[in-house]
């Protein structure tokens, strides 16, 4: 006698049943970050280097995109939303030790057995389309307000060359201007003072949906931090106005995704002086690392000319795909 089907699938999950179907969804939450980490640090599709498979990524966009997950055979399925339509159902792409025609035909299982949904596809990065093509992709829609931006990771911690003078000279002004600054890892030490700056702190984004999302999930971050491992973070203190800026970012591979940066705009330097000196704080304890990524602008002009500013190798770009 055949064995039941389920029996083939290594599932984890806590808030549904998993003989009922192999693949089960659940909200995600802290306690999930081990799991969800081991597969992420494990998975091949690192070398795309966007940040959407990264736990800063995922963990700081659950309420905007309703984020819930599952893993099978060291695989992880992320149910949610288009980036660029909340009200689109959509998955990520699968990522893991899973065949990915073996994983896009148990989604395709899963969503003719709830309402015969589409099968589509969100943040699916550009050199993953082609696979998606073959195993039957019938639309690839380009995303445009979600490339991330990724930076040599020497250039930001230098700031050398012609192109990046600019920045150079606003560093320098803040070291001249603020005699005696500090600049340390971010640990419980100060993760008070971190937590009474951010507080303080005006949004920087100009959407008030995304203003709002980002700042408690950066206060999230802030108030587990513990729970967070795999992130580093630095703060940038003055002598006249205490933290002016804060940072935290996660390394992966080759690549730091930094998910935090806020700083006290009225101190000139102080975003570009903590940006450098993080930069340079990484590529000393992480030698490895040759490339930063610094996420997405979402459409925010402000954002975008900001990033530009620092010159990107490349913006990696991201696309929905329908099946």
């Amino acid at each position: 006698m055949a064995a039941p089907r389920f029996q083939q699938y290594n599932v984890i999950t806590t808030d549904c049943n998993p003989f009922a179907e192999p693949l089960c969804f659940k909200r995600i939450t802290l306690d999930d970050i081990p799991a969800i980490n081991a597969v992420l640090c494990d998975a091949a599709w690192v070398s795309s280097r966007t940040c959407d498979y990264s736990i800063g990524g995922i963990f700081m966009w659950i309420d905007y995109f309703d984020y819930s997950y599952c893993i099978v055979n060291n695989t992880l399925f992320i149910k949610g939303v288009t980036e660029n339509d909340v009200t689109t159902p959509a998955f990520s792409l699968p990522v893991g030790e899973m065949n990915l025609g073996a994983a896009v035909a148990l989604l395709r299982e899963y969503c003719a057995a709830h309402g015969n949904m589409s099968l589509k596809f969100s943040a699916v990065p550009e050199d993953r389309v082609e696979e998606l093509r073959q195993l039957g992709a019938t639309l690839v829609e380009p995303l445009e307000d979600w490339s991330d931006y990724i930076y040599d990771a020497s250039s930001l911690a230098s700031l050398s060359g012609k192109k990046l003078s600019k920045k150079r000279n606003h560093v320098n002004r803040f070291v001249t201007d603020n005699p005696g600054y500090r600049f340390e890892p971010l640990t419980h030490g100060n993760l008070d003072d971190v937590k009474a700056f951010f507080d303080a702190s005006h949004l920087a984004f100009d959407k008030p949906v995304l203003a709002d999302v980002e700042r408690i999930q950066v206060k999230a971050v802030l108030d587990n931090f513990d729970c967070f491992p795999m992130m580093e973070g630095a703060v940038l203190s003055t002598i006249a106005e205490g933290i002016v800026a804060f940072t935290i970012g996660e390394i992966i591979g080759d690549t730091l995704y930094v998910h935090i940066e806020k700083m006290n705009h009225s101190v000139p330097g102080a975003g570009e002086t903590v940006n450098n000196l993080f930069a340079k704080l990484i590529l000393e304890r992480h030698p490895e690392v040759r490339y930063i990524n610094r996420e997405e602008d979402t459409g925010d002009c402000g954002l975008r000319k900001a990033k530009l500013s620092y010159h990107p190798l490349a913006l990696l770009k991201k696309f929905n795909v329908l099946m």
